[in-house]
């Protein structure tokens, strides 16, 4: 991604090296492999976060970082791909007559305190529509390249993008008719909303992607990269690497096929009519 030179968000708030107060979400490593599985890429923190063992509460401190500029560089292209979302998608709520109210996104190390609970770095980055904040630990971008195998600055765009994507679906209340339709459905229903949910996050990545392109900031491998980066986390890519087999059923995200699908879709219309992944038989 061509992204050196180019305007930095204000919206970031690096509290990397700060250690949030509130309960220490426990549960040993299976409880994280657990919240990797069912948070990866933006599932409602609210969901899970309030299900897993807590441990004594603790009070915020500071902790030293020594100076490292690999990670100030990332911190950078935080910035640009936070500030370039917030340009692509204040030109769009313009045209549907809304105001875009730009997302704040917060860096942590370790675990953070959120208006959704406490959550480890192991939750992966996530979104908590409660703050209206997106919150990431920059460890996840080495996961997603060597545990994940989808390297590349793209494929970090596509997680940011993504997670923008879910604070759109709050700022037009579709997480809201999501959360309304919870607990008056069906276990198999309430997934299916979650993966429509995710699917649409998706695709409103792609409209962004579009519009990266349309600003000459793509490479030429980029597209592959975030096409890479959604597949990895499908969850049937996910449930046969954790578990050896595959449950349709139980998928919360979306299959990789499903993800790449929608992100396309997005990328290649750049029409945000085309996002309705709710009223589709075949999502």
């Amino acid at each position: 991604m061509r992204w050196r030179g180019e305007r930095q968000s204000d919206n970031v708030e690096d509290r990397r090296g700060m250690s949030g107060g509130g309960k220490i979400i426990g549960g040993g490593l299976g409880g994280i492999v657990l919240l990797v599985i069912a948070l990866l890429m933006g599932a409602d923190p609210r969901q899970l976060l309030e299900q897993l063992p807590a441990g004594d509460p603790t009070s915020g401190t500071q902790t030293s970082r020594p100076n490292n500029p690999q990670e100030d560089e990332l911190v950078q292209f935080v910035r640009v791909v936070l500030a370039s979302t917030e340009d692509y998608w204040t030109g769009a709520f313009r045209q549907m007559g809304r105001e875009y109210r730009k997302p704040k996104l917060q860096l942590f190390t370790g675990r953070v305190e959120s208006a959704c609970g406490v959550a480890g770095a192991a939750v992966g980055p996530f979104y908590c529509p409660g703050d209206e904040k997106i919150y990431l630990d920059l460890s996840f971008f080495d996961e997603l390249r060597t545990r994940f195998r989808a390297p590349g600055d793209f494929a970090q765009a596509y997680v940011i993008a993504h997670e923008v994507g879910h604070h759109v679906q709050n700022l037009l209340g579709t997480m809201d008719k999501v959360d309304a339709a919870r607990g008056r459905v069906s276990k198999d229903t309430e997934n299916q909303l979650s993966v429509r949910l995710e699917l649409q996050a998706d695709f409103l990545a792609g409209l962004w992607a579009n519009h990266a392109r349309q600003k000459n900031l793509l490479d030429p491998d980029d597209v592959d990269e975030a096409l890479g980066a959604a597949s990895a986390v499908g969850d049937d890519r996910l449930q046969q690497e954790s578990q050896g087999y595959v449950v349709p059923d139980s998928f919360t995200h979306g299959s990789s096929e499903q993800r790449i699908r929608w992100f396309r879709r997005g990328f290649e219309t750049g029409d945000i009519r085309q996002g309705d992944s709710f009223n589709t038989r075949d999502p």
